[in-house]
């Protein structure tokens, strides 16, 4: 297979595992509302099972890296795909269950399982595709920005498809779950069919193309070294990148729905949520963000570029609760700049984790770098139901820059490292 056509083959397998990740992972927040209504529960309890997923998309990921180190990266982004297909069906069946009472009912059961089925497979995805990305493509940068923007027309068509649907079924959201499943289960069938070369770009590997852990002492071993020095550093760095993404976005779409400026609207008879396409219009924006910032990872300091993107999402944080107060016209302008710059930050740091760790445990280290991002990260979602439950709203955003300060503090002293 020629380089081009192997760049392109890769490029395509990333793009579709990456788009249908994030449009599962952004079709939740969307169904949050209906939950909290519908089993009379809190921000809280819905907080923490999706923050349970969440947190297994991360946590799994180390695993992930290491299966992608000794199988190849192929395997993996076809069962992750399968996996999330699965869990959404199971997601509509726990929607047909009587659930309205009040308490942890057995639909929440079964939407908590479901949620830890998706959090499995999803794990998966991330240290695979970028591994497959940092081995087998020679023009890196440019698949790091249509793989960033594939992630990010899935993040903004999943809550848009997934309002419409629910718009147009009247709020079945467990009909719209099992629509959306069909998705994965035809990207699986596509992908099985792509044939790649996973090691081109690089020849610290074997014959064979993989090399991997074998036994616990090695994974001990290669943890060591890879958690020392700069690296140890990125690890913090996108740890509070994830913190930051998870508090932003997962209570989005409620937040939004209790500003005065922006209230329901009665359509042919049917409740038309604004709040749910202004959250779309916040994720579309994130596509011309993963596109530049993936343009941009070849062409200036990965470091610096990370420093100016947290201060200024620090900046956005403190912001928002006096813009939104502004009305409509301050509330657009925000979102697209959140949008942007939330996701301008993601191909720099998964080029960061490729400039500090070596070819042949980068499986690895994508695994601990998604463990730091979706992990920990996943602390962000109780953390945001917490403070919405029990403080006033602008605590939450209080929290969120000083996150981001932190962030920014870490890429500051990475860039110092690098000097």
């Amino acid at each position: 297979m020629d380089v081009n056509r192997n760049d392109r083959a890769i490029t395509g397998l990333v793009m579709l595992g990456h788009s249908l990740v994030h449009t599962y992972e952004f079709v939740l927040p969307v169904f949050i509302p209906i939950w909290l209504v519908q089993y009379s529960t809190t921000e809280f309890v819905v907080g923490s099972i999706v923050g349970l997923g969440m947190a297994l998309f991360g946590l799994g990921a180390p695993l992930a890296g290491i299966l992608t180190d000794r199988r190849g990266s192929k395997p993996l982004i076809v069962i992750s795909m399968l996996g999330m297909g699965l869990s959404f069906v199971l997601l509509a069946i726990a929607g047909q269950l009587e659930g309205s009472s009040g308490g942890f009912t057995p639909a929440l059961v079964l939407i908590t399982l479901a949620l830890v089925l998706w959090g499995c497979a999803a794990s998966l995805y991330h240290p695979a595709g970028l591994s497959l990305i940092t081995r087998g493509v020679e023009a890196r940068g440019s698949a790091f920005a249509y793989h960033g923007t594939a992630g990010n027309i899935g993040t903004a068509v999943g809550p848009f498809l997934a309002t419409v649907l629910l718009f147009v079924l009247n709020d079945q959201w467990s009909i719209v779950a099992f629509i959306l499943a069909v998705p994965a289960l035809v990207g699986v069938a596509l992908a099985v069919r792509i044939d790649v070369n996973e090691t081109a770009a690089v020849t610290a590997v074997t014959d064979g193309g993989t090399t991997g852990i074998n036994s616990l002492t090695e994974f001990t071993a290669e943890s060591r070294r890879l958690l020392t020095g700069g690296f140890l550093v990125v690890f913090a760095l996108v740890m509070c990148s994830g913190l930051y993404y998870r508090g932003m976005l997962t209570f989005m779409p409620e937040v939004l729905g209790g500003l005065a400026a922006i209230k329901p609207i009665e359509l042919f008879g049917r409740t038309f949520e604004p709040a749910n396409y202004l959250y779309t219009g916040l994720l579309a924006a994130g596509v011309g963000g993963q596109y530049v910032g993936g343009k941009l990872t070849d062409r200036m300091s990965l470091e610096r570029g990370l420093a100016g993107a947290f201060a200024v999402l620090a900046g956005l944080a403190l912001v928002f609760e006096p813009v939104v107060a502004i009305g409509m016209s301050a509330i657009i302008p925000l979102l697209v700049a959140i949008g942007f710059v939330l996701f301008f930050v993601q191909p720099f740091y998964q080029a960061t984790v490729a400039e500090y760790t070596p070819a042949d445990t980068r499986g690895l280290s994508y695994g601990f770098t998604y463990l730091g991002v979706f992990g920990v990260g996943a602390l962000g979602t109780p953390l945001a139901g917490i403070a919405l439950t029990y403080f006033p709203e602008w605590a939450l955003f209080v929290v969120l820059a000083a996150i981001a300060c932190g962030a920014f503090g870490l890429a500051v002293f990475l860039n110092s490292y690098q000097d």
